[in-house]
């Protein structure tokens, strides 16, 4: 039994939809007070979960949030740098500005995002940084996702120096690095491309929301206080066929 999350303070970024509001519903279920960042308002958020509007790719806008946290909940004890952007174009019609804009939410935007949570962070004592990365980049590839694909690579990168950099402050940093995870994105691709992902996938299903949301609070625990540096890959053996034929032989 892991000891309970209930009553800390988390902040995930990019929290309004997708795996954000995954990981934002699995902490308030554990009792945390969480508050979700999105470029603008939704309704229905899950029970207990607030919402502030910015954009992580903008420092006076983490700052802004991070304050809010800290007024709203007393502090911040755990931030999940989940907020992400992943536009589909292939690099011969990439333009400098298409790259700066992954680049600027999926890897600025997460140290940014941990440099304003940082204060508070220290001050809980027990800090808990969470990446969202990708299998995308940092273990596969994809056509189309040259620039998501480096900017989550990036995060690892980031990740890694940042954890020796906080370690004396109490503070680890780690990532979850999801598969093929069933959101609504996805979902509006049609039964046949599911059905076809899904054949891909040793377990023979896409992942939930709350199955990274899981591994998240599993990274924020007490508990996992003795892992930083370090990445989970989440994506039902996705990664582990060298070929088609090796699934076939299941």
């Amino acid at each position: 039994m892991f000891t309970s999350l209930a009553g800390r303070s988390v902040v995930v970024t990019g929290g309004t939809k997708g795996i954000g509001r995954g990981i934002a519903a699995v902490f308030a279920r554990e009792g945390a007070r969480v508050l979700v960042t999105g470029r603008h308002p939704v309704d229905g958020l899950p029970p207990g979960v607030a919402f502030a509007a910015g954009d992580v790719a903008d420092a006076e806008s983490c700052e802004r949030i991070a304050d809010l946290a800290v007024s709203l909940h007393g502090g911040i004890d755990v931030l999940c740098a989940n907020a992400g952007i992943f536009p589909d174009k292939r690099l011969e019609d990439m333009t400098a500005a298409d790259i700066d804009e992954v680049l600027g939410t999926n890897l600025k935007g997460t140290m940014l995002a941990v440099k304003a949570c940082l204060p508070a962070l220290t001050a809980s004592g027990r800090g808990r940084v969470i990446l969202t990365s990708s299998i995308t980049g940092p273990v596969t590839g994809f056509p189309g996702w040259t620039h998501y694909g480096a900017s989550k690579a990036g995060q690892l990168g980031f990740m890694r120096t940042a954890a020796m950099e906080l370690a004396p402050r109490g503070i680890t940093v780690n990532a979850v690095l999801p598969g093929n995870i069933l959101t609504e994105g996805l979902a509006d691709l049609g039964e046949d491309y599911l059905r076809g992902m899904e054949a891909a996938i040793p377990l023979r299903r896409l992942g939930t929301v709350e199955d990274i949301g899981h591994a998240c609070l599993f990274l924020a625990a007490e508990e996992a206080g003795y892992i930083t540096g370090h990445s989970l890959v989440v994506d039902g053996g996705q990664v582990l066929p060298e070929s088609q034929d090796a699934l076939g032989q299941m």
